[in-house]
């Protein structure tokens, strides 16, 4: 009888974990669909896996997610409805008191998109850039922190420092045994040789290094955003494929069939506490 009831609380354990997963991604799959979301931002979901993306991350209702450097708001228009309810959604966007036209402009249009949807009322707006001593959030407050297609812009601004600066802004947001989930241009390592700085492309071994460097374990890797059709070797460096063409009408049909670029999709996680 002992063997037997051990059995039953196992398949149950089991099952509820099932039952568990299976509600999240059905909210993530809600998420993703919901009438907030721009049909120009619905055209891209099949290069950037909204919902195997965030669910490889951990993503759930219930969390607490800081997004950095959300852009113009393409996850912003997920994450704020389906946290909206039990969870928490901070956007780590442009400090207000930059010098940068670019960020202030950025900034502004962001707090407009806000401004004009209820589905945003309960975002979170804070700051961030690759300086020291940055609170995205709380500290000890997320359950996830991501960032997507930023780490190029922070190595480019600041160097290995900034990029140092910025992961350890994350950490200290992030409580004990939460994730940092990373998606980022992928760099062939075969081309680091070269004058790869300014591509826009970042080497997948100096994401992990400068991640560990902080303090970070990396979990696991993913190829749900990976694109083998990307050579990363092209005129305008990532800009010139979609959904930016920077090329233009040069080749345009070309770039169009390569689609966006190919990336990596690094779960990292903070140590728990000892």
């Amino acid at each position: 009888m002992k063997a037997l009831s051990q059995f039953v609380l196992v398949s149950s354990l089991v099952l509820s974990q099932f039952s568990f997963a299976d509600t999240a991604t059905t909210a993530l799959q809600q998420a993703v669909q919901n009438p907030a979301r721009t049909e120009a931002n619905k055209v891209r979901d099949q290069y950037r896996h909204p919902v195997e993306t965030l669910a490889f991350f951990g993503v759930t209702p219930q969390s607490t997610v800081v997004e950095i450097a959300p852009g113009a708001g393409w996850y912003t228009e997920i994450l704020a409805p389906l946290l909206a309810k039990e969870g928490k959604y901070y956007a780590a966007h442009f400090p207000a008191n930059s010098t940068s036209e670019y960020a202030t402009r950025n900034l502004k249009a962001f707090k407009e998109k806000l401004a004009a949807d209820d589905a945003y009322s309960q975002v979170v707006i804070t700051e961030f850039s690759p300086l020291p001593n940055q609170q995205v959030a709380p500290a000890n407050s997320a359950d996830v922190v991501l960032t997507f297609r930023n780490l190029h812009n922070w190595y480019m601004q600041k160097g290995e420092q900034g990029m140092l600066d910025a992961f350890a802004s994350f950490y200290a947001a992030l409580k004990p045994d939460a994730v940092l989930g990373v998606v980022e241009h992928r760099l062939p390592e075969d081309k680091k040789s070269a004058d790869w700085l300014k591509s826009g492309y970042f080497p997948q071994s100096l994401a992990v290094e400068l991640a560990q460097k902080a303090g970070f374990v990396l979990e696991e890797s993913s190829e749900i955003n990976a694109n083998p059709k990307d050579t990363a070797d092209h005129p305008g460096g990532v800009w010139t494929l979609p959904p930016t063409l920077s090329q233009k009408e040069q080749d345009k049909d070309k770039y169009l069939a390569i689609g966006e670029s190919d990336r990596m999709t690094l779960k990292f996680r903070k140590p728990a506490a000892k």
